[in-house]
């Protein structure tokens, strides 16, 4: 019988819905113990020993790492692969899946949520009602601003109508935008320089490629408008974290929230946390009840598919494997 290791630590020891998938898929479920750190490479390679398919979250999976298993298949609980080798699962024939379709609204809310705790201070003045101090200092309202969107995607069309509701004007930039789309939506599509320069926030949604590497830096920062407001629910590689920290030194930006970082858990001694106005979370954007049970149950359907000779197309990132592919 088949094995499939499931990483993701909220899954962990606790059966659902995915977990039936995969046993009626023919499966055995196996999961590390609740406490074990899965990315150190010692520890990831240890847990994959016999293992044929994996459920996973963000480990490390690398060209070393992947050639010391005998992986087919590794389907990710969530959109993002920049953790995985593709080039290295292709060459050795592991089939690797993402969970389109699942989390956009998770990731949308999450965004109004980061721009509304930083616009409304609503963790300064939690904290101040606590400590018997009670400041009542306006902050701007977002109605008639600017809202810009970098990366029209799934998540970023996702935003569109909710920070709309707000009575935001929206503007976006992606080379692959749907015109159609932000015609209907009212949705300006700009280069990214012109965006950069029009919009009072910035909201980034693009996936990490060479092109997106650190493409908040210096000089991306700097064409942006003194006083406006960054949010990262994407991936850390997409912003130059030093050159941000330099940016909020010199009093450039009203405010930054972060759900994710360059490294995480985020290091507790981060220049980042010395910001009264950065709001940072635990890469919480794409998680809620709801999208937990979906990413999880169409990762899982994903590995069945490919072990019972069905190729989850929509799924499927290297699908150059197609032609040929067996379990």
């Amino acid at each position: 019988m088949p094995r499939a290791l499931v990483t993701p630590t909220i899954l962990r020891n606790c059966p659902g819905n995915y977990s039936e998938i995969l046993v009626q898929g023919g499966f055995e479920v196996v999961y590390p113990s609740a406490e074990f750190d899965t990315y150190p490479k010692a520890n990831l390679l240890k847990v994959l020993e016999g293992i044929d398919a994996m459920l996973a979250s963000t480990e490390p999976l690398t060209r070393d790492v992947l050639s010391q298993t005998k992986l087919r298949a590794i389907a990710r609980m969530g959109v993002g692969f920049d953790s995985i080798d593709i080039p290295a699962a292709s060459e050795l024939g592991i089939a690797v899946t993402i969970t389109p379709g699942t989390l956009e609204e998770s990731v949308a809310e999450h965004t109004v949520a980061l721009l509304l705790g930083v616009t409304r201070a609503i963790v300064q003045r939690d904290r101040e009602v606590r400590q018997g101090v009670w400041t009542r200092k306006p902050l701007p309202r977002m109605a008639g601003k600017t809202f810009g969107i970098v990366g029209l995607g799934r998540i970023g069309r996702a935003v569109v109508p909710r920070v709309q509701g707000l009575g935001m004007k929206v503007v976006a930039c992606d080379p692959f935008a749907d015109q159609e789309f932000a015609a209907r939506h009212n949705v300006t599509l700009l280069s990214l320089n012109e965006l950069l320069a029009a919009a009072d926030v910035v909201s980034l949604h693009p996936p990490t490629t060479p092109d997106t590497f650190n493409m908040i830096n210096r000089q991306t920062l700097a064409l942006m408008k003194p006083g406006v407001l960054l949010i990262n629910t994407a991936r850390g590689a997409v912003v130059d974290e030093e050159a941000l920290c330099e940016a909020l030194d010199r009093g450039h930006l009203f405010g930054v929230a972060l759900d994710v970082f360059k490294t995480e858990p985020l290091p507790t001694n981060s220049p980042l946390l010395k910001y009264e106005n950065v709001l940072v979370c635990t890469h919480m954007g794409g998680l809620d009840c709801e999208s937990q049970i979906a990413t999880s149950s169409l990762a899982a359907r994903c590995i069945v598919d490919l072990y019972q000779g069905r190729w989850p197309e929509a799924c499927v990132v290297n699908k150059q494997l197609r032609e040929g592919w067996k379990w």
